[in-house]
């Protein structure tokens, strides 16, 4: 019988990467100022200078001026901000969103796609750009859904199920050879973890970031905002350029801070890493009959792998199944989006691809991180092919 290793394999970083031990360091000394960044006595003046010096480093690092980013409580509230905050724009300015059109690519987050269909119910129209089978949004396919009343629209960067990175650049060069005004936003999800995230070469007016997603801590993110103009979705108070009410968190925002800077600098090296044991991961998955790669892994993000696996007809061992099989064994992935986890039994993103019914409906994802060594990487397999058992 196989010995199964009793230190567990974590291998969900798309969901929750630990924390950086750096980012809780900054965290635990920013929690000792006291003052509101809002006062003006002495405490507060110094919990300011923090929160704008989180603010200007991270700006450093997707290359756009302080003023320009805002805190949020997370990548949820960045792409709420964006969306239904133009959205409320639009309609103090014009006071309806009739006759304008809203684009959107249908893999998104949800986060994404119930903002769109919050546009929907304020009287904007909106559209859904479909992926090619290999869960790209081709520029081309974006061309041929703008119209003349197009208002806004919105690809995510790198996709948070199957990992495709779609291509900002292009997709925002090929809207502006006939919309100069429509606004451009992006979900960045992951992909600030192995691509330059400098905004003016991505072409975005408007980019959503998770703290959560970069080794920092949960409950931060950011929106990176050009000239766009944005209405507000919280009220109560003007923090945050008035865009968002709420007295900010310093220590989330120092923790946000640290950890982007430490993983934007080892980018490179660790795509490179992750990669290999991610091919590893793949190869040794071919071996099992019945199972797909979902997504092209020569264009996606380097950690992420996601695969279907047909049912057979006698067999009860469906993606959730599998999922806590591989947990008792000390393997942690999850079936989806963890957003989406319990939920809907079937994808919609990788429904999207095409292909039969029990593609959607049976995805796992494995997602690869800073500790996962290649050791991990061949009990996975191992353990896999035991638990599937064909």
């Amino acid at each position: 019988m196989f010995n199964f290793r009793r230190r567990r394999i974590y291998l969900d970083y798309a969901s929750a990467p630990p924390v950086l031990p750096e980012a809780i360091a900054a965290m635990r000394k920013a929690e000792r100022l006291v003052g509101n960044p809002g006062a003006i006595h002495a405490e507060a003046v110094a919990a300011k200078k923090s929160l704008e010096d989180s603010r200007a480093r991270i700006a450093s690092v997707i290359g756009c001026k302080a003023r320009e980013t805002l805190f949020t409580s997370g990548l949820t509230e960045a792409n709420n901000l964006a969306i239904i905050g133009y959205a409320k724009h639009l309609e103090r300015t014009k006071r309806t969103l009739a006759g304008t059109h809203w684009l959107v690519s249908s893999i998104e987050h949800d986060s994404v796609l119930a903002s769109f269909a919050e546009v929907e119910r304020l009287g904007g129209s909106v559209s859904y750009v479909e992926p090619n089978e290999r869960g790209i949004i081709t520029p081309e396919a974006v061309a041929a859904a703008l119209r003349k009343e197009t208002v806004f629209v919105s690809v995510g960067w790198a996709n948070n199920e199957i990992g495709t990175v779609q291509s900002l650049g292009k997709i925002a060069q090929t809207i502006r050879k006939t919309h100069q005004n429509v606004v451009f936003h992006s979900d960045a999800g992951q992909a600030p973890l192995y691509l330059a995230t400098l905004v003016h070469s991505l072409g975005v007016d408007l980019l959503a970031l998770g703290g959560n997603k970069l080794y920092g801590p949960h409950g931060v993110g950011a929106l990176y905002i050009g000239k766009t103009e944005l209405a507000p979705v919280l009220y109560g108070g003007k923090q945050e350029r008035g865009m968002r009410a709420g007295t900010e968190n310093v220590a989330l925002a120092a923790g946000f801070a640290t950890a982007f800077e430490i993983v934007a600098g080892e980018r490179d090296a660790e795509a490179k890493r992750l990669r290999s044991l991610r091919d590893t991961l793949a190869r040794g998955f071919e071996k099992i009959p019945g199972l797909v790669v979902n997504g092209d892994l020569d264009n996606a993000l380097p950690h992420m792998l996601n695969i279907s696996f047909e049912l057979r007809a006698a067999s009860f061992k469906t993606a959730e199944y599998i999922t806590l099989a591989l947990d008792a064994k000390g393997i942690a992935i999850s079936t989806k989006s963890a957003c989406r986890e319990g939920e809907e039994i079937r994808s919609h993103i990788v429904a999207a691809l095409g292909g039969p019914a029990w593609r959607a409906e049976n995805t796992l994802r494995f997602s690869l991180g800073r500790d996962t060594s290649r050791q991990d990487i061949e009990a996975v397999v191992k353990i896999m092919g035991l638990t599937i058992g064909r």
